[in-house]
Formats: structure tokens, sequence, C-alpha cells
């Protein structure tokens, strides 16, 4: 067994067991920024091709797969939307944070995507070969100002092409784009546990661009398997301190046309790599030998993708026998993406109980979390069973009994596990003071079998899992910002307990992250601070 084993069990078992450093504090003065700075690289802005009408959230959870292209402008429309800043948070709600966020340094920022704290170590950077709109080269994202930063000049997407090996999706596109990670931009605040959470971040990007890119007909598809060490060189990263988690290759509209470009020549541009270094803010950067040990198992085979139907062995069952509940037909989610994505938030203790959540909302964000099941990625097989199966607590819902259910995926209703007031339960085994979990109406629990996974395709599988249920949990965002529900996602729970009470510990079960919803009290107290126009 690979040590990915061994983390998933630490990470599994930390609410009982620390994982080391036990004692590791935060040096909040000194944290990296969110994002990277290159000085002196050239760099220009993004077009925002906005929106249309039509590309709602419905369509892009549930529409059909897309044949469109990218433009520029619809490009720089859907980096803004995921991952550019658009509004300042300073709501007063129950995060431990509260206190700094008035100050213009310590300011929370919005954006479209989720981050595990808040903290989106994620780097972007678009590969852009002959045939795109800009001169070829490597670019980085710059999300506070939404700019392209050009980090090297010429044609590398040979380069690209060459990592991916046989991937069908990268053989007509030469424009990809690479999502990066150096850990220390969560590591210095989650430490060992960053790995866990930056895998799901990556997840939840990758779920906002396949439902924004949908919305306007266009599919994504992402490569989590390629020569990592290979691209990161490229790249200019350090193999020690920064990862390459996901390559996402872009169907271009080349002369006005939304249809691809011919073929791109198989070209490598040998040695060529990215020069500039990033300058890094903090004074101190640690490093952690538990996280650079799963980084390292995560590398092996990264090259070798598993073959068709690898992942067989791990993938969900269907609910397990029980009575079962019907819901009504999922409320319509027929609300702009890009506005859906503006007016997502956490709820952070605004939940209230007073009146109990619409059936139908929590229907449509039910089916929303198991249309995420799969991430299109080189290795799922289309229309195979999702990695996960959703558990439900039920607290407050009109028509439901309060209990503890298993989504159905095939009907869409509920199979009880158990009738019973779990509000205690929920509340004992969370570990922070920023929700009131009583209060949420619903808490949806995925569960993945992350052991059988790593069976089935090696310690980089680890990555695969994690990214899936992040997936998840940004559809349940997306989807109940479009149904007017609040909600919020924590991982701060203690995943033995769940997995007990969901009688999945003897099938190698393991619950991932918390996810809630419901109303939240009427005229909250909060600020608007919109950098762009909503």
């Amino acid at each position: 067994m690979g040590y990915a084993h061994e983390y998933a069990t630490a990470v599994m078992w930390r609410g009982r067991t620390p994982m080391e450093p036990a004692d590791f504090v935060p040096d909040w003065a000194d944290r990296p920024r969110k994002g990277k700075f290159f000085p002196g690289a050239p760099s220009f802005p993004l077009p925002d091709g906005g929106c249309a009408d039509d590309a709602t959230v419905g369509r892009g959870l549930f529409g059909e797969r897309g044949t469109g292209a990218f433009t520029l402008p619809l490009l720089g429309a859907m980096l803004r939307d995921s991952y550019g800043l658009t509004g300042r948070r300073l709501a007063v709600q129950a995060n431990s944070d509260l206190g700094s966020l008035p100050f213009h340094t310590q300011a929370n920022w919005s954006r479209g995507t989720a981050s595990g704290g808040g903290l989106y170590p994620i780097g972007i950077h678009w590969v852009s070969g002959a045939e795109g709109p800009l001169t070829p080269g490597v670019y980085y994202y710059d999300t506070p100002h939404h700019r392209l930063a050009r980090l090297l000049s010429g044609d590398v997407s040979g380069e690209v092409r060459a990592c991916l090996g046989d991937l069908a999706e990268a053989s007509d596109t030469d424009q990809y784009l690479v999502l990066g990670v150096t850990f220390w931009q969560n590591a210095f605040k989650y430490n060992s546990f960053g790995y866990h959470a930056i895998t799901m971040d990556i997840g939840a990007l990758l779920q906002t661009w396949r439902i924004w890119a949908r919305a306007h007909g266009v599919h994504l598809g992402g490569a989590l398997w390629f020569d990592e060490p290979r691209l990161g060189r490229l790249l200019g990263l350090d193999p020690a301190e920064d990862g390459v988690f996901a390559v996402v290759p872009l169907r271009w509209a080349t002369a006005g046309t939304t249809a691809p470009p011919p073929p791109a020549p198989a070209l490598v541009a040998s040695g060529a790599r990215v020069r500039r270094a990033p300058e890094e803010r903090s004074r101190r950067v640690l490093t952690f030998p538990t996280l650079r040990r799963i980084h390292e198992a995560t590398l092996e085979g990264a090259a070798d993708r598993p073959a068709p139907g690898a992942l067989d062995p791990a993938l969900a069952v269907p609910a397990g026998p029980g009575d079962r509940v019907p819901l009504p037909g999922p409320a319509a989610l027929d609300t702009p993406v890009r506005r859906a994505l503006r007016e997502r938030r956490s709820s952070f203790g605004r939940f209230t109980a007073r009146a109990p959540l619409d059936a139908a909302r929590l229907s449509a964000v039910l089916a929303a979390s198991v249309a995420a099941g799969t991430l299109d990625s080189d290795v799922e097989t289309p229309g195979s069973a999702p990695l996960t199966r959703l558990f439900v607590f039920v607290n407050h819902v009109s028509g439901v009994r309060a209990g503890l259910y298993e989504y159905d995926r095939d009907d869409g209703g509920l199979v009880r596990v158990k009738t019973a007031d779990f509000t205690l339960f929920l509340q004992e085994h969370y570990f922070l003071a920023n929700y009131n979990l009583e209060q949420a109406a619903a808490v949806l629990v995925p569960v993945a079998r992350t052991h059988a996974v790593l069976d089935a395709v090696g310690d980089r599988g680890y990555r695969l899992v994690n990214a899936v249920v992040g997936a998840a949990a940004q559809a349940v965002y997306t989807a109940a910002s479009a149904a007017g529900t609040a909600c919020g996602v924590a991982l701060g729970f203690d995943c033995v307990a769940y997995a007990e009470e969901f009688g999945v510990t003897g099938q190698g079960g393991v619950p991932l992250l918390i996810m809630m919803i419901g109303n939240e009290g009427p005229r909250p107290a909060d600020y608007r601070y919109d950098i762009v126009a909503p």
C-alpha cells in the first residue's frame, strides 16, 4: 500500500488524533500572498465577455454537453466569474476573522469559487499556442487585477501536449489552462492537512469552470494524469514546493467561428521553461514532512494514466434498502450563472430554523450534488456511477421528518436510515464555533471509498477523489445560490463519528466534508462593496 492510505487515515482520524505538527500556530502577520506576484512581467487586462441571459445554473449543471469553443472575451469572463475578485466581504457573521475584516490589510475578497479557509492558493497558467489570440507563450492569471502576466514568449504548447500523452482532447488544440499550487500558500495555516484542502480546491475550481462553460454551450474536461515533473519544469516550478494538479484543454474558435482549430503539430520546445520567479511575501517559509511525503507519493506514476474502467471497483453503490421518502421535483435553477457565482457566500452562523426549507429547494441542491459527481476527467468513464454516496441529515425541511437519510440518485428521493433528532450529534461532532448546525435545514455529507480508489488507481487517486468531493461542494454552493438558499461548507468535523453513524466503516466509506443549507434570518447586517458590476 502506498503512503496515501496512511495520509487518508490520518486525515479521517485527525479529530481524535491530531496530525503533526500538533502544536503548530499560524503566523498571520507573515502570511503569504493569495496568488503570485511576478515583478517586471509585462501584463495586460483581460476582456470580459459577460454572461448570456440563458446561461443559467440549471443549464450548466443539467444541460447537454456543449460543442462550442472559447474566444478571448468568453475566457476572460469565465476566469473573472470563477477566480477573479468581485467584491469585499464585510457582513456581520460568526466566523473567527470577523474582528479583522474591516482592516484593509485583512480584507476578505469574494470570488465565485469556494476555497478551504478562504485561502485561494491555486495559480492559473494559460499556455497559448499559435492558434490562440495572443502572442504564443505562458501567461499567469493575476486574480486581483483581472490581468494576464506574460512569463514566457514562444510556442510551448507542444510540450504540454507531450506531457498529456494520448489524451484525445489535447490533440486538436494548442490552448491549455494549467492549475498549480505553491503549498506554502495553504500550509501556512493548515500545515500537514493542507494537501487535503488543496486537492478539494482543485475540484471546486474545475467544477465552476464545468458549470460556467456548459451554461455557455462549451464542454470542458480535465486531465489529472500527465507528466507532472516535466510540466512543472516548463512552468519554472520547484518540485518540492509546488505541484501541478490539472490541465484543461480549451477548444478555441478561429477566424470568427466557434469551430475548433485543426490538429496542431506535435512540436516540442526542448529546454524551454519559465525563468521568472514570483516574489515571496513571507519572511519565513516552512516545510512540513507529511505534506511533502504525500505529494511525492502522488507524483509516482503521474504520467501512467489508468486504463478505462480501472475505477469501477471503487464506484459508489446505489442507495441501500429502507423506506423511500419522495421529494418534490427540483426547484428551477434559472438564475444566470454569473449572478449565482457573484451572490455565492458562506452563511457562517446565520442559519435560522424559524421557517423550514422548501423541499423543492432541497431537491434541487441534492440533484446538483449528483450532477457534480464527475469532473469529466481523463480517468472517469462517461455515464458511470459516481465515486460518492450522499447522506443527508434533515433538521427542518417542509414535509420531511427529521432524521438521517441517503439520497437515491436514481429516483431523486430519500431513503430513510434512521428517524431521530440529530441536532445534538451534529453540534457535538463539529470542532468550530462558526456554525450552529441545529439551525441548518439540512446537512449533506458525501462519502467516498477513498482507500478503494487508491487500490484501483494508485496514490494519485487521492487527488481525484478529493477533487470530486470539492466539485460537489462547489455545485451545492452554486445551486443553493441560484435557489435562494443559504449554504456553508466545513471540514472541521469528526469523520469517524459520522462514518459509524452512517454504518459505512465496514465498506471503507470516508465522510469528507459537510455541506449545510437552509434559511437565514431576515435583514442581515451586511456591507455591499462590488468591485465589478453584478
